[in-house]
């Protein structure tokens, strides 16, 4: 299976049909048809349904399409990886991030970093723990800041300063809205809006076995689209602090939890993990502030 084949199959999977795919690739639509073809028998499975004017991924070929993407940011980044091995003026690093109003930390030291490296460039993927730590361990990313104490047997860590402290953001005509503080029975009966991860790692940490007590009507991975869903009148979420917009021009407001419930973040990297020369630059600049694992 070669790679320029994959890239073949990937903008044919984007476009939907063979002859755009073609143009885009500058191939002839017969030499990419028998390329496919060729591909469908080496793996043994049909991967287009063929139709007069466009074509579709069979099942097998969803199931390619993944493996396709995960292949080719590998294969890109190690090229990346290899022509940077020499320059350390520049050059690129990805991280994974979690939502979290510490991220502030990380975006000063890479402002600071740039004064210096001027010619780096970095790539931020949000996503849950869970998510940026699978990348991470793809080797599709450098480093992963996650919302959970990480796996000493995996990977190494800088402790990000502060604490993200969890509460409850509810539109201001709410009858909550009234009250300073959320306790656990202000919560009984509502419709919550939460993280999976947060749910099963921070709040069962706070209230313990009575989270069966609560009404989980909905989760997210990303905040902003959770606010949109209280905004509605969908439910209300529970979530850090900062991560949604609550000032006076917003309908939305936030009440901390009580008693207060606070989650620590962690810059991770995988053991043993060989960095360009500008992500060990990055990391060791980090580092330095920071406390070590």
């Amino acid at each position: 299976m070669e790679i320029r084949v994959l890239r073949y199959f990937l903008e044919i999977a984007r476009e939907n049909n063979m002859s755009h795919a073609a143009e885009a690739l500058h191939v002839s639509q017969p030499t990419l048809s028998k390329q496919m073809k060729d591909l469908e028998a080496e793996l043994g499975k049909k991967l287009f349904r063929r139709g007069s004017t466009s074509v579709s991924l069979t099942d097998e070929g969803m199931l390619l399409r993944k493996r396709a993407e995960d292949i080719l940011a590998m294969v890109d980044k190690t090229t990346e990886e290899f022509r940077e091995l020499d320059n350390i003026t520049g050059g690129e690093v990805h991280i994974g991030c979690a939502e979290s109003y510490l991220i502030k930390y990380l975006a000063q030291a890479i402002k600071n970093f740039k004064k210096k490296y001027p010619l780096f460039r970095y790539h931020i993927t949000s996503g849950n723990t869970e998510q940026v730590a699978e990348r991470l361990d793809r080797g599709l990313i450098d480093f992963a800041v996650i919302a959970e104490p990480p796996n000493l047997e995996r990977y190494n860590y800088i402790e990000i300063p502060g604490t993200d402290i969890w509460g409850l953001v509810i539109r201001k005509d709410h009858p909550l809205s009234e009250k300073k503080e959320i306790s656990f029975e202000d919560l009984i009966g509502l419709d919550l809006i939460c993280s999976e991860q947060g749910m099963k790692f921070d709040i069962s940490r706070w209230c313990g076995e009575k989270t069966d007590q609560l009404n989980l009507s909905g989760t997210f991975n990303l905040c902003y689209n959770g606010g949109v869903f209280v905004q509605e009148g969908l439910g209300c979420m529970l979530t850090f602090e900062h991560l949604i917009k609550t000032g006076e021009d917003s309908p939305l407001c936030f009440r901390p939890l009580n008693p207060r419930l606070e989650t620590k973040m962690y810059m991770i990297w995988k053991k043993y993990q060989v960095f360009t020369p500008i992500a060990k630059l990055l990391k060791e600049m980090i580092l330095c502030p920071c406390q070590k694992s």
